[in-house]
């Protein structure tokens, strides 16, 4: 297998059910490296289900594969040990600490507890690559409660990549953002896939029409439509869940794809 198939995720004939309701019925999902993969679809598609069953929050069958490891079946921290994160609608940093602090945590994993909010003299090189990557450099001794919405964001995205994570799995980045905000998680969401496995839940759809390299639609739990962002909206499908033609049940994320 080349090295560059060990970044990709595969999942092959995904399923999850809840007494008796199939949220996700035989999913099958392809992702490389490079690849900002939007993953859309109304109210119960079956998104957030899928990322959990894929971070093992929730029992699943059929196929799960990333860095040559079956994902199904193992326990959540062994899931994130393989270098597997995700972000939350809700950002989850620690506000009374700073940035740097936030930052210095996720990456000290291996640190005594009783050192971790000691300042170090020497801020490790790959904490000061995310504080680049995310333009928060500036604000590293800010308290993280005191930032506004958009940049609580790009700090978990930080948090994410000083631990190295090379799947990451981001629940809708950009909902409460402002348009100077979007842009910007735009444009760290590109720099940020250029060398790894991206997959974005998200409901704005003037951001997925701006940035997304790839689309899969879920509808009902199935993979309803897949491709770039023209061949999705050119898909008559697609068309009929998000203007309402067929279910008309879209929700607030029916607006014209």
């Amino acid at each position: 297998m080349p090295p560059e198939d060990l970044r990709d995720l595969r999942v092959t004939g995904l399923r999850v059910a809840f007494d008796g309701f199939t949220a996700v019925d035989g999913v099958d999902l392809h992702v490389r490296p490079g690849d900002l993969r939007f993953l859309i679809g109304p109210n119960g598609a079956g998104k957030t289900t899928l990322v959990d069953a894929v971070t093992g929050l929730v029992p699943a069958s059929g196929s799960v594969r990333f860095g040559g490891h079956e994902l199904l079946g193992r326990p959540v921290h062994r899931i994130a040990r393989l270098g597997i994160g995700r972000t939350f609608q809700t950002a989850t940093v620690f506000e009374n600490l700073t940035v740097l602090q936030n930052l210095d945590i996720a990456a000290g994993s291996g640190r005594p507890l009783r050192s971790l909010l000691r300042r170090r003299r020497r801020v490790p090189e790959a904490v000061e690559e995310a504080l680049h990557t995310i333009g928060l450099e500036s604000l590293r001794d800010r308290r993280a409660g005191t930032l506004a919405h958009g940049r609580k964001q790009w700090l978990e995205i930080g948090m994410l990549l000083v631990q190295d994570v090379r799947l990451m799995l981001l629940d809708e980045p950009v909902a409460g953002m402002s348009h100077e905000e979007r842009e910007a998680t735009g444009g760290l969401l590109h720099r940020v896939c250029a060398d790894r496995t991206v997959v974005v839940i998200e409901h704005d759809m003037d951001f997925l029409r701006s940035y997304a390299s790839s689309v899969t639609v879920l509808h009902a739990g199935r993979v309803l439509s897949e491709g770039t962002v023209a061949e999705v909206r050119a898909d008559p499908a697609v068309q009929a869940v998000y203007l309402g033609h067929a279910a008309g049940e879209a929700g607030h994320e029916g607006e014209d794809l």
